[in-house]
């Protein structure tokens, strides 16, 4: 900044005067400010709205394939079995009975105060052996050892009362397969099995000669015990317990009214950034705006897309046969029991039409947000370059007022200092005046 000498000899304040012209210079910059203000806040809604159109495209997508709404639930009729469902599965039933549980091996010392031997050694059932070797004969330093050494066993130090303990082994996985044996070099350590480690098991069809079957499962979950369905047992059981699969109606509901509620969702950010505001300013008189988005002939285009493509026709017959109902305001209701009927009526041709208004709508959103080629992509890109555009400008102007306003100060700066030396100058001439004027008189 320039040196500054307000007033030295004019009295003015010359810094508040070259402010008030600096700001009249600056009118051009602040009406280009107000501009790159307003394409920001437009960028940033463009934004959010290809974000809702490519969310709304995704979601679209995977329902567009028909299988995707082939859904399934399955349901237990006993209290000792749970089933899940999967990929695959389909309408179907079974019955069996849970004759044993899974579980793993556990086995314990005798009372010990120390571990007698210098190392000691974990065999599995397929004979792989660990050799195990404490720093110490501590117990803690025997459970520490073992549960690092990756023999797929945990050890415990349990106590047993009166300051004596027994060291615990288990399996860490439960099954046939987990079963160990633990030796030391002497083969003289002696462990008293708890539990034995095995398999759980069902039958099928118990009872019946020629056809019963036994199936057996390392845990307690016996998956894919009809397609895509899984039952996990939790207690031994005579009764037999039976599994149904059937269609779930529920869901194939659910993922339509999502997708009509994400379609919804695109509509009204379009609507409520296009709707026309009218308000007063402080002398009362009347004032309409317009939102960011009002007579913008790309998003028009993207919103008759989307609505276009989720209310029309599919082979001849209107969505709202399925519960799909166009309202007034452009927005679509979902009829949750109407739908419902029309897939307890017509499981394949509502699934069927509802993937072909998916997949019409997942193309509509792609075309608006494809980040290479849509239409709000583009539009956005175009946004941008803009208000780069403004901000090159906005900067331009920066340099070109600070040189303007350097040349203010500058020349005010002259000026003050011209009108001191013509003072200084007139105050000489007075004092010499005055002193031929003594002269004169004497």
């Amino acid at each position: 900044m320039g040196l500054s000498i307000d007033g030295l000899s004019s009295g003015l304040d010359t810094t508040s005067l070259i402010n008030s012209l600096m700001t009249i210079e600056a009118g051009p910059q602040t009406l280009i400010k107000s501009k790159a203000a307003a394409v920001q806040t437009r960028i940033s809604a463009l934004q959010g709205l290809n974000s809702a159109v490519a969310d709304l495209a995704t979601k679209a997508t995977k329902l567009s394939d028909s299988k995707s709404l082939d859904l399934y639930s399955a349901k237990s009729g006993a209290s000792n079995v749970t089933a899940s469902v999967s990929a695959g599965a389909k309408p179907g039933a079974v019955d069996f009975t849970v004759t044993q549980l899974a579980q793993s091996q556990v086995s314990v010392s005798k009372n010990l105060a120390a571990w007698p031997y210098t190392t000691l050694t974990v065999t599995g059932q397929g004979g792989q052996a660990v050799t195990v070797t404490p720093l110490t004969s501590s117990l803690d330093d025997v459970v520490s050892a073992v549960n690092l050494s990756g023999a797929g066993v945990v050890a415990s130090k349990v106590s047993v009362g009166g300051g004596e303990y027994r060291l615990q082994f288990a399996s860490l996985k439960s099954g046939d397969t987990a079963a160990f044996s633990i030796a030391d070099p002497d083969g003289t350590a002696v462990l008293t099995p708890v539990q034995p480690a095995q398999d759980a098991k069902i039958k099928l069809w118990a009872g019946i000669p020629g056809v019963e079957a036994t199936l057996s499962s390392p845990t307690n979950t016996f998956t894919d015990l009809l397609p895509g369905v899984s039952a996990t047992v939790s207690e031994v059981s005579a009764t037999p317990a039976r599994i149904t699969v059937s269609r779930d109606n529920a869901q194939i509901s659910k993922a339509s009214s999502d997708l009509i509620s994400s379609v919804n969702g695109v509509l009204a950010q379009i609507a409520t950034k296009s709707n026309v505001v009218s308000s007063t300013d402080a002398s009362g008189a009347a004032i309409t705006s317009g939102g960011i988005f009002t007579g913008d002939s790309t998003i028009r285009t993207v919103n008759a897309a989307v609505l276009s493509a989720a209310s029309q026709p599919v082979n001849g017959k209107s969505p709202s046969d399925l519960g799909l109902v166009l309202n007034k305001t452009g927005s679509i209701d979902f009829d949750s029991a109407k739908f419902g009927d029309a897939i307890a009526k017509d499981p394949v041709g509502t699934m069927a039409a509802v993937a072909t208004i998916a997949g019409r709508v997942a193309d509509a959103a792609k075309q608006a947000s494809d980040p290479t080629t849509g239409l709000l992509s583009t539009k956005i890109k175009g946004q941008q370059s803009a208000a780069k555009d403004y901000t090159d400008q906005i900067a331009s102007w920066d340099d070109r007022l600070a040189i303007r306003r350097a040349t203010l100060q500058q020349t005010y700066t002259a000026l003050e200092v011209s009108l001191s030396g013509m003072k200084a100058q007139s105050a000489w001439l007075s004092s010499q005046i005055a002193g031929l004027s003594g002269s004169t008189s004497k």
